[in-house]
């Protein structure tokens, strides 16, 4: 898996490449919590997310989890096929904020 972060102002823009999963969530997990600092806006980039367990769920709401109670909000933008027929799967598409 490979993140991409950068920042303009108080909006932070992550994308996530490959496989999101037991091995590669820490990681996410840790470029989530580091980014989130400052932060109003945090864009999670999902359109090249190949396959994506339980764990990568989990940091996809620990972003939504952290950034609502920062006065913030999470976006997820663009998920690929594969993320969409998870989060609908899970009905985190009905929680979650979404721009495709």
């Amino acid at each position: 898996m490979e993140v991409k972060q950068s920042r303009n102002g108080t909006n932070v823009n992550i994308a996530v490449l490959g496989r999101l999963d037991t091995t590669t969530a820490p990681q996410l997990e840790k470029v989530i919590k580091e980014a989130s600092q400052g932060a109003k806006v945090m864009y999670l980039d999902l359109s090249g997310v190949e396959y994506m367990s339980s764990t990568g769920l989990r940091d996809i709401l620990l972003a939504h989890k952290i950034m609502g109670g920062a006065g913030g909000k999470m976006v997820v933008q663009r998920p690929s096929e594969f993320v969409q027929q998870v989060l609908e799967a899970t009905s985190m598409d009905k929680l979650l904020n979404f721009e495709k």
